[in-house]
């Protein structure tokens, strides 16, 4: 008899298997930072960041793809994966500068952004304040607008459970709450996470870096109307029909505020669609980016 062949093992190092990248760490103003990269430095750059309590592998599935018409970097955020983890009071402000100084690391003023959650969140925030270091804008289920109790609620509550005793079950759960399709988190992604959080002193970095889950800390950090009407730079706003933090509408409203914007809705995905349907995320994010390259 043959053998029965065995079941696919999903890997986020399997989304890569045939992809160039270099896995590596550079100085942005002092923070080891670390990122992945795909594609060659002489084509314009794209930047993913990630969400609260993410990495870089939350863009395993968006690398490869993308490599053909961008430089991609995706970076662990300041006090986030493999990243130095400072003392700071993790707003707004804390991010910013550190993506300015990743860009500078790179050798650039300037960058496609793309952003899911806190990631988007930054990603607004720079097109805000440093409107001159972003070309074009993609806002992925993105925080910033809203402030739903009940949702920093349950993030603050998997966030900690999972940083103060990182077991499987732990970090499964944490990462469960991201996707509308709960088979999608692999062993190994939850492995990958799980190491991250088993750092040492990771417990007190992980409290620190859900300071936006504050009432008080995040409503000084959020976007207002006038924010948004003022981003100049062309924008996608990609939303999904089972995001646990915000609903579409909330996605819309903010497309509405942002001149010009693109909206799209993304079926049966959650709160990582790059992940969830990385076919449909790609094509239309490609779409968007090379429009008028």
């Amino acid at each position: 008899m043959r053998p029965a062949t065995p079941a696919p093992f999903s890997s986020v190092w399997a989304d890569l298997r045939q992809v160039a990248f270099t896995q590596g760490f550079l100085d942005a103003d002092g923070v080891r930072t670390r990122y992945l990269s795909a594609g060659s430095p002489d084509k314009p750059l794209l930047l993913l960041l990630h969400g609260i309590g993410g990495h870089a592998e939350a863009y395993s599935r968006t690398l490869g793809p993308h490599a053909e018409h961008f430089w991609t970097v995706a970076i662990d955020a300041i006090g986030h994966g493999w990243t130095d983890k400072p003392a700071i009071g993790y707003e707004l402000p804390d991010y910013t500068a550190h993506v300015l100084a990743v860009l500078k690391a790179l050798g650039r003023d300037h960058a496609h952004i793309s952003g899911e959650s806190i990631g988007g969140w930054i990603a607004s925030h720079l097109a805000v304040h440093h409107p001159e270091v972003v070309d074009r804008l993609v806002l992925n289920t993105a925080a910033g607008w809203t402030a739903h109790p009940e949702v920093m609620e349950r993030i603050t509550r998997l966030s900690t459970e999972a940083a103060d005793n990182p077991t499987i079950e732990r970090i499964r759960t944490r990462l469960e709450f991201l996707m509308y399709d709960k088979s999608l988190v692999s062993d190994d992604l939850v492995e990958t996470r799980r190491a991250i959080y088993a750092q040492p002193g990771f417990p007190e970095t992980m409290r620190r870096t859900l300071s936006l889950q504050d009432m008080t800390t995040r409503r000084r950090n959020m976007l207002s109307e006038a924010d948004y009407r003022s981003i100049r730079a062309p924008t996608l706003v990609v939303w999904t029909s089972h995001d646990p933090t915000a609903t579409p509408e909330e996605g819309r409203q903010i497309a509405s505020m942002i001149p010009g914007a693109e909206f799209i809705v993304m079926n049966k995905c959650g709160h990582w669609p790059q992940f969830e349907d990385p076919a449909r995320f790609n094509e239309e994010h490609i779409r968007f980016l090379t429009q008028g390259a």
